[in-house]
């Protein structure tokens, strides 16, 4: 379950080590003031840290510790263009511009100081969402909350005395004429960086910004500048939103997006790629993203609209065609479905989630042997263990084949591999009753019920079980839950509730469930066979 709260209740120390305490894994999303922000967990250690529209990209980074030229950063982004799953760390270790130590020390850094960032953050919201991820694969940090929490103390104390002299990002510093040179002060490294970047034109983010020194050792330095006497204020910069290129609005608008689908905040992400296409009707991540809410939220037709849209601005790229496939499936559009996925297949010929909803749309369509080749595409694609959709669709696919002793085969290793899955569980044992053995069947759905009370089908499938071994009072009361559940779950149900009514005696019962019987399914001949000999 999600973890929600203000920071002004809970301060951002005790969120951090209650999800230490408790090994928890997932996306801490922060919000404050228009700011927003996430921080993932992986069994209670941070991995990861990232504050919207901060200007701490790692190739910039880089480049300002100086670690790597920007003629090195340039091309291993010129090579990132034809290889965009590659991250920029990893291609310039690979085109030996930087040592593998020096990219996880730069990585390192880059994840405290955001951490020590929202030290500050004293307002606002927070929300963990468990079993989030990073959406950018990669090697990531492991740092334990403990050191940070420590180091972010001290830090908070010094900010509130680094704030009485420097209490904004806008002012202005400019170096004294008689300090114009070091003066036997003995300058800091941090300090001397600053001095010659104190012209009184730069502001305090311009400072960070080129000396590529982190928002608290500028400060830090410039309020020992200031005690000193070395530096003065002489005004503040005053940029203002007007100034703001359009291009960094769309893409302030665009990350703020982002980051709220990241943390299922679906309401105020709409709100962001909306803002998006309004000021660039040409965008196609906006209305891409805006299909991939609707479909979280099952409004599929909506989600076909803005696929399309998206199609239609971004060209047809695999990742676009793979969701508007998918969307059209569920809504019915199998051709247009089908056309759209085989050619996500075919343009990511090597993604095995491609081969897998193209499968699917062939199992719908019924074309159980087309399923399997592609579904057996997909399996080969993947490189790993099955996962429980490929095992679902792999199982019903030799069940519409009439292929029991393999779809058996399928799904017991499923429910082994997945055993808390109460689908893959139930389905597994619908099949065991096609093969006669009763008892497992039962006690599968059991377990299965324990998982999930709440699906109409399993109660179902239990009733069916319970009906062959002649235990019809047991019967009854699953179908009647199963009932309760989902009155239209299908004909049969109310078909062998008839049954079970006329043999308890109860007439008018066993009517009324073969009477709802047909209702659902006109042609079955035994519900309208039966009605009609009660009424004679």
């Amino acid at each position: 379950m999600a973890i929600r709260g203000s920071l002004q209740e809970a301060g951002l120390p005790d969120v951090i080590q209650m999800l230490h305490l408790g090994k928890r894994s997932g996306c801490l999303a922060l919000t404050d003031r228009g700011r927003h922000a996430s921080v993932f967990f992986s069994d209670g250690w941070i991995i990861d840290a990232r504050i919207v529209n901060r200007p701490d990209r790692i190739g910039d980074l880089l480049v300002k510790a100086g670690l790597v030229t920007a003629d090195q950063l340039d091309r291993a982004i010129q090579r990132q263009t034809k290889h965009p799953g590659q991250q920029i760390g990893e291609i310039l270790v690979e085109q030996g511009a930087l040592t593998p130590q020096a990219l996880a020390g730069m990585l390192l850094r880059q994840v405290e100081e955001a951490i020590y960032s929202l030290f500050g953050w004293r307002g606002g919201s927070f929300t963990f969402e468990p079993g989030v991820e990073p959406d950018v694969p990669g090697e990531y940090v492991r740092i334990s909350p403990d050191r940070l929490l420590l180091e972010g103390a001290r830090r908070v104390d010094e900010w509130a005395v680094i704030e009485k002299k420097v209490p904004e990002f806008d002012l202005i510093f400019a170096v004294d004429p008689a300090h114009r040179e070091d003066a036997g002060l003995g300058y800091t490294e941090v300090q001397r960086r600053l001095h010659s970047l104190l012209d009184g034109r730069r502001d305090v983010r311009d400072l960070v910004e080129e000396s590529g020194l982190t928002d608290f050792e500028v400060c830090q330095a410039l309020y020992a500048l200031l005690s000193a006497g070395v530096i003065h204020r002489v005004g503040t910069s005053t940029p203002g939103p007007s100034a703001r290129s359009r291009e960094t609005q769309i893409e302030e608008h665009r990350n703020l997006g982002v980051a709220f689908y990241r943390t299922g905040m679906l309401e105020e992400a709409t709100r962001e790629f909306r803002r998006v296409m309004e000021l660039r009707p040409s965008e196609a991540s906006a209305p891409f993203h805006l299909g991939l809410i609707a479909a979280r939220e099952s409004r599929w037709a909506d989600a076909v609209y803005f696929f399309e849209v998206a199609t239609d601005r971004g060209g047809p790229r695999a990742a676009i065609l793979h969701n508007l496939g998918v969307a059209l499936a569920k809504v019915g559009e199998w051709e247009q479905a089908e056309k759209m996925l085989g050619e996500a297949a075919g343009r990511a010929s090597h993604n095995a989630r491609a081969h897998l909803a193209w499968g699917l749309v062939a199992l719908d369509r019924g074309e159980p042997a087309v399923a399997l080749a592609r579904l057996t595409r997909g399996k080969e694609l993947g490189g790993e263990e099955p996962g429980a959709c490929w095992s679902w669709a792999t199982t019903r696919a030799y069940a519409s084949q009439g292929d029991l002793e393999r779809a058996l085969a399928v799904s017991q290793a499923a429910v082994t591999r997945y055993p808390e899955h109460p689908i893959l569980l139930n389905n597994h044992c619908v099949l065991l009753e096609a093969a006669g053995d009763l008892v497992e069947a039962e006690t599968g759905l059991n377990r299965a019920l324990e998982l999930e009370p709440g699906m109409a089908q399993i109660s179902k499938n239990l009733g069916d079980v319970l009906y062959r071994l002649g235990r019809f009072e047991e019967a009854w009361t699953s179908y009647a839950r199963a009932e309760s559940l989902n009155p239209d779950l299908g004909e049969d149900l109310h078909f062998r509730m008839g049954n079970l009514a006329l043999r308890r005696g109860d007439t008018a019962g066993a009517r009324a469930h073969w009477e709802r019987a047909l209702q659902l399914h006109p042609g079955h001949q035994l519900a309208r066979a039966n009605l009609q000999a009660l009424g004679s």
